[in-house]
């Protein structure tokens, strides 16, 4: 047996010779490498993680945010007790007050005595007495926040004065020594309460009552049966108006003026009376009411029967309408206003309680074009309700009943923010509401009280009134309205968030329309016909277009675009044909050039001439542009828009136009268009060239006189898309943002879908082309289907960014937040809304909490359109993977 003749080397690596063995890489992996790899996969998972808990994160502080709206009310604290009898000289309580800082309550009785006590305890303080002479009191009104009164007596004279609660802030030193405790840490000297606040100060509560002048008030010094009272104007032209009824059912409205001299500072008053019309068979009264401006009165008698009288013309006041707020045997047991004076409160001894207000009605069969309707049916308290205590800054009031029960409502939302059950143990003679809707304060016949401090942050935000119809003060009819703020105190916050929404769909729905056909055409051209050279430069160029700022694109919107549409409306209008039109002319006159022409001219200049037959369709469009609309919309498109002038037949037809020319060219495919593919490619390259173009006309000409028809047959059965899909026109509308969100979403979608349709195996593309298809053919059905996964996120993603877009909405759209899906106005997205209202909302507010619910809405949308999205490109993906 032969020796091996390296049986005496040394063994190497594996048996190896060492010469062969230095060329052997190890097999196994470097522990660093290992080490590396598995940080590396532990970064990457706790990455994904950190994020989807960001996600949620972000998602749960929206929703703790945005919970508080819907939670109503709750009560704080509660008291109750007994307060110290009254004598009974002293006649029936009439009102019933407390002050801002829920320290004290103040009862007004008939007899002038004021009796004051401590909320937190019920101690009596301190009793004042207005002097109201010998003479019975036999009325009392009460203005709702600034405490005037007037009282009416028995001899028909009315006597006025002010009765509330002042509040002053004090040094420690000032406040006087000796001063008794009650609850809560305050303190008392007899006559006013005393509470620690903040930096080391005193706030002193103290009752304020005066009397006025006495003035007669009805004929003949017959009782005055009701009375109702405004103050306002200014201090220099303080002007008051009140309206009384007398035993026999007389209404007198008085009013009077007065102007300070400024240099001597005294008054001079004007005085007027004007009797307003009898109401044969007057019943007993139960209520009388007057607005703000004195324009209407409004006389209730006890079976629910109102009188609004229509006084704005003063020299001829008429009963303006007659309206039964309690239908059947229901009695009115109380009524009335409920801040700014619009919405009346109808109290009923069934325990029904309902908000009434006026509306435009011109079928009305009244004499002012306005009818009282029942806007809101509140829930009935079940017992016959006895007061009705209004807020003094919202819609917020409470109603008492005969069972001791106090509710606390909301009129707009419909909804009980509180139920006070068994507060007290007889009929609510009075309740009244803290000016700052914090505090209830409820008395019954027998001395008993009760005091809640609540809290109602968000009374007018419901489910129903985020997302549904409400019928607001003014308002015709239930409708989805948005207004955060007004100029005046009175204005009730309307925060529906349905418009909103429209709206974010509205602006992404027309920038859609607008970019995915030009964003795919362009990345089909790019991908699968222009040479590759070029496409070197273009899709970079178009990439870049997409790092453009928003806030440029908004601003050249609405300073340069918006103006120049406004300007040139038909010749853009006529551009939506002109353009398409141009290009395919200019590629039908292409395929008349010789083969090696083409073949000569492909790529740039090609290119180029493309641009050529834009600009050349952008100039006929231009210059077309008058006379478009002197055929069309008899020379002013906008007031054709009003429906002012002309029929709907050439708007129809241009809408028509698009599925017309489809339809023929179905109709040319299935009828003779194998025919007529198999003789044009029976031509040369001109001839098939010529032949092609001919037919294309032939079908241009054929889509229009079919458009032309179905439109004047739409058009004479009553078919008008003026009021709906165009109307009035404005200068920021949606067309302009379509344009240039469009302008925003186009590289987006286009630099996507591009890649996807580059990324389709080649061997698809050259197997297709193989069998005899064309460029065209294979694009259209091989490689697109093979991309649609790419191609449709392309389109989820650019809808994204369209629906979080805000800066061009802010800026272009106009910010009308309405329910129109005419596309020359305007709108508010749910973006645009937080942009422009944040800084005013004051945190933790009903506003500042329904910005979020704004955002928290705008994420689940996205949401569920990235969701959808993602399952559509999965189903399409799974479809193509086999291929």
């Amino acid at each position: 047996m032969a020796e091996r003749a390296d049986a005496g080397l040394p063994a190497a690596r594996g048996g190896l010779p060492p010469a062969v063995a230095a060329y052997v890489r190890p097999k196994s992996t470097p522990r660093r490498v290992i080490w590396v790899d598995r940080i590396a996969d532990w970064t990457i998972s706790v990455g994904g993680l950190a994020v989807i808990l960001a996600v949620f994160a972000i998602m749960a502080f929206l929703v703790e945010v945005v919970v508080p709206l819907v939670a109503g009310g709750s009560v704080k604290e509660t008291f109750r007790y007994g307060l110290p009898p009254v004598p009974a000289e002293r006649g029936r309580l009439l009102s019933l007050l407390t002050d801002e800082h829920n320290t004290l309550g103040l009862e007004v009785y008939e007899s002038g005595w004021i009796e004051t006590f401590h909320l937190a305890t019920g101690r009596r303080l301190v009793e004042s007495h207005l002097d109201l002479g010998e003479v019975p009191v036999t009325a009392f009104a009460r203005t709702l926040a600034d405490g005037h009164v007037a009282f009416g007596f028995a001899d028909g004279t009315v006597r006025f004065g002010r009765i509330g609660v002042a509040a002053a802030v004090l040094s420690a030193g000032d406040a006087p020594e000796g001063r008794m405790p009650l609850a809560g840490g305050d303190t008392t000297d007899g006559h006013a309460v005393y509470s620690e606040v903040p930096g080391g100060q005193i706030r002193r509560v103290e009752p304020v009552a005066m009397l006025a002048e006495q003035v007669p008030a009805a004929a003949a010094g017959r009782p005055i049966a009701a009375l109702d009272l405004r103050v306002g104007g200014s201090v220099e032209r303080p002007t008051r108006a009140y309206v009384t009824v007398d035993a026999d059912g007389q209404a007198l409205l008085h009013r009077s003026e007065s102007r300070m001299n400024l240099l001597t500072r005294q008054l001079t008053t004007s005085e007027s009376s004007v009797p307003l019309p009898a109401v044969p068979g007057l019943g007993e009264v139960a209520a009388v009411l007057m607005t703000q401006l004195a324009d209407e009165v409004f006389l209730a008698e006890r079976d629910g029967t109102l009188y609004r009288f229509d006084v704005r013309n003063a020299a001829s006041p008429v009963v303006a309408e007659t309206v039964d707020l309690t239908p059947g045997d229901v009695e009115l047991t109380s009524l009335g206003f409920l801040i700014g004076e619009q919405s009346l409160v109808v109290g009923a001894s069934d325990g029904s309680v309902g908000v009434w207000f006026r509306v435009e009605r011109s079928d009305g069969g009244t004499t002012d074009g306005r009818a009282m309707v029942l806007a809101h049916a509140l829930e009935a308290q079940g017992r016959a309700v006895t007061t009705i205590a209004p807020s003094q800054r919202s819609k917020v009031f409470a109603t008492g009943d005969a069972g001791g029960a106090v509710w606390l409502r909301h009129s707009t939302s419909e909804q009980v923010l509180l139920r006070l059950e068994g507060s007290l143990g007889g009929p609510v003679a009075a309740a009244a509401l803290s000016p700052r809707d914090d505090g209830v304060l409820a008395i019954d016949g027998a001395r008993g009280a009760a005091h809640w401090r609540v809290a109602v942050p968000h009374p007018e935000t419901t489910l129903g009134t985020i997302f549904g119809k409400v019928w607001y003060e003014g308002y015709p009819e239930p409708s989805y309205t948005w207004q955060s703020s007004s100029g005046t105190d009175l204005f009730e916050p309307k925060l529906s968030l349905v418009p909103l929404i429209f709206g974010t769909l509205k602006a992404t729905l027309y920038s859609l329309l607008f970019a995915i056909p030009i964003a795919l055409l362009a990345a089909v051209y790019t991908s699968q016909f222009l040479h590759p050279t070029l496409r070197a430069v273009v899709k970079p160029t178009m990439e870049m277009m997409a790092s453009l700022p928003s806030v440029v694109l908004g601003f050249i919107a609405a300073l340069v675009l918006a103006p120049w549409v406004e300007t040139w409306i038909a010749s853009v209008l006529l551009a939506f044909l002109a353009l398409p039109l141009a290009l395919l002319a200019g590629a039908y006159l292409w395929q008349l050039l010789p083969q090696p022409a083409a073949l000569r001219w492909d790529g740039l200049p090609k290119l180029a001439l493309m641009f050529v037959a834009v600009a050349a369709g952008g100039a006929a469009a231009r210059w077309l542009g008058a006379g478009f609309e002197d055929l069309l919309f008899e020379g002013d498109f906008r007031r054709w828009l009003t429906g002012a002038s002309g029929s709907a037949t050439p708007l129809l037809a241009l809408l028509l136009l698009p599925p017309a020319f489809g339809a023929v060219a179905l109709a040319t495919a299935r009828g003779f268009g194998a025919r007529l593919t198999d003789r044009i490619r029976a031509l040369d390259r001109s001839r098939a060239g010529a032949l092609d173009g001919a037919v294309w006309v032939a079908m241009v000409g054929a889509a229009l006189l079919l458009a032309g028809g179905a439109a004047a047959l739409l058009a004479g059965l009553g078919v008008d898309p003026r009021g709906g899909l165009v109307g009035t026109y404005v200068q920021r509308n949606t067309l302009v943002v379509g344009f240039a969100m469009g302008f925003a979403v186009i590289p987006i979608i286009y630099t996507i879908a591009e890649d996807a349709m580059s990324a389709v195996p080649a061997h698809l593309r050259a197997a297709s082309l193989g069998c005899g298809a064309t460029e065209w053919q294979t694009a259209v059905s091989v490689v697109i289907p093979t991309a649609m996964s790419g191609i449709f996120a392309g389109v989820m993603i650019g809808m994204g960014r369209a629906v979080g877009e805000t800066m061009i909405v802010v800026m272009a759209a106009g910010n009308t937040p309405i329910l129109d899906w005419n596309v020359f106005n305007g709108l508010r997205a749910l973006s645009a809304n937080i942009a422009v209202e944040l800084p005013e909302a004051v945190k933790d507010g009903s506003l500042y909490r329904m910005l979020f619910l704004a955002a928290l809405s705008l994420f689940a949308m996205t949401f569920v359109v990235n969701t959808l999205a993602e399952l559509v490109r999965l189903r399409f993906r799974k479809r193509t993977a086999e291929l």
